[in-house]
């Protein structure tokens, strides 16, 4: 069988095989090298039509605008159909790159869904494994964070794919430079204000094999996956999901190794506040030793309190005030209304107008503060249906993904 020219030119194919082809693939293109090679491969192996690119324009930059156009000329020329999203969502505060990144993602996973694709490519080279690692260290991470990046991970419903983490910066520039096909530069990627280009620049420096650094990563995630299986294991005996907060059993959370306590306590965290980053280690380890200790604490969007020898994370009111959505929802991430609901109907908190609307709330279990910030189907002012604090049918609000949810992504994190 003829080798594809990029596999001809990087001695590596273009799709590993490792990695399930999807029937039609979005790639996120940019207009750097990368994400050009990418495109041009994969362009140059698959039939045109399987594909479609997007490029998401920050505009934080003059020449963005430039770049976007540039990748759209390219995808016409290869058969390609192309789209331009726009960010402008920057306020100035905070971390710009990571909010940039967090937007980049959410609008390709809107745009991938709207197109009806079922994945979308990203262009992390060998050279970002690298990068991450260093960074990571250079953070006090542990092995979570100094895991490798996964070929293939799931976010909103997608399938988010790197096939080139085995290809280095310069196959990828090789390859390109041999089609005769131009990039973009863009002018951060060499800016020592950013710590990842001061990275960079210091495994140039040290003349650190990027190879053996992401063999590194990768042996990492495989300390991160027997961790993870650990902790699957031990939570069968110590943690159940109560509508939806996550209770321990402080005696079994205990005897647990620590790796697999902090574990169990974070992931319950992130599960609960459907957030994507656990905190800090060393707040997440003061804030457990409080609340083993008989203390009640907030912590990412959760309230967590001990209930004699138990104890329960559940969501905090305050950071689900105000927040609503038509139904079926979802609301605050996990949670759907099923029938019977009416067009026009919404999902926000019960609070404590509604609470009073429950008279038998106390019969569910469920505590006070937890039910303060429980789902409820509302019509109007009018309250139609509250099933974890006792009013209206069961089941008229339900977790979309079930509390086995809670366990099985253990695994997938």
């Amino acid at each position: 069988m003829q080798l594809s020219r990029f596999q001809q030119i990087t001695g590596r194919p273009v799709w590993p095989e490792t990695l399930a082809e999807p029937e039609r693939l979005g790639i996120a293109v940019s207009g750097g090298g990368d994400s050009v090679a990418l495109l041009c491969a994969l362009a140059d192996a698959w039939p045109a039509q399987r594909l479609m690119a997007v490029t998401v324009d920050h505009g934080l930059r003059q020449a963005s605008a430039e770049e976007a156009q540039a990748v759209a000329t390219l995808c016409a020329r290869l058969g390609v159909a192309h789209r331009v999203l726009n960010w402008t969502g920057w306020d100035g505060q905070g971390n710009l790159q990571d909010a940039a990144r967090r937007a980049r993602r959410n609008l390709m996973a809107d745009w991938a869904k709207a197109e009806g694709l079922p994945a979308v490519a990203l262009a992390h080279t060998q050279d970002d494994q690298a990068e991450t690692l260093l960074l990571r260290l250079a953070r006090g991470s542990g092995v979570d964070g100094l895991a490798a990046m996964q070929a293939e991970r799931q976010y909103a419903g997608l399938r988010w794919l790197r096939p080139l983490l085995g290809c280095s910066r310069a196959d990828l520039r090789r390859y390109l430079s041999a089609i005769g096909e131009g990039w973009a530069e863009d002018p951060s990627n060499s800016d020592g204000r950013f710590s990842r280009v001061r990275m960079r620049k210091a495994i140039a420096a040290l003349e650190l094999d990027q190879a053996r650094l992401a063999e590194t990563a990768q042996a990492m995630d495989r300390a991160r996956s027997a961790l993870a299986q650990l902790a699957y294991e031990k939570a069968q005996t110590c943690a159940q999901v109560q509508g939806g907060d996550v209770v321990f059993d402080t005696g079994a959370l205990g005897s647990c190794p620590e790796d697999t306590r902090l574990r169990l306590f974070a992931h319950a965290l992130c599960w609960v506040a459907s957030a994507t980053y656990r905190p800090r280690l060393t707040t997440l380890t003061a804030t457990l030793e409080a609340v083993l200790g008989g203390e009640t604490r907030n912590l990412h969007g959760c309230l967590i309190l001990r209930e004699g020898n138990h104890l329960r994370i559940c969501r905090e009111p305050a950071a689900v005030a105000g927040l609503t959505c038509p139904a079926p929802g979802p609301w605050d991430t996990r949670w759907i209304a099923k029938a019977p609901y009416e067009q026009g109907d919404s999902l926000a908190m019960l609070g404590e107008a509604g609470l009073a609307q429950c008279p038998d709330w106390r019969t569910s279990g469920l505590p006070r503060a937890s039910l303060l910030a429980a789902p409820a189907l509302w019509r109007g002012q009018a309250l139609m249906a509250a099933p974890l604090a006792g009013h209206g049918p069961n089941g008229a609000i339900a977790l979309a993904k079930g509390a086995s949810d809670f366990f099985t992504s253990i695994l997938s994190h």
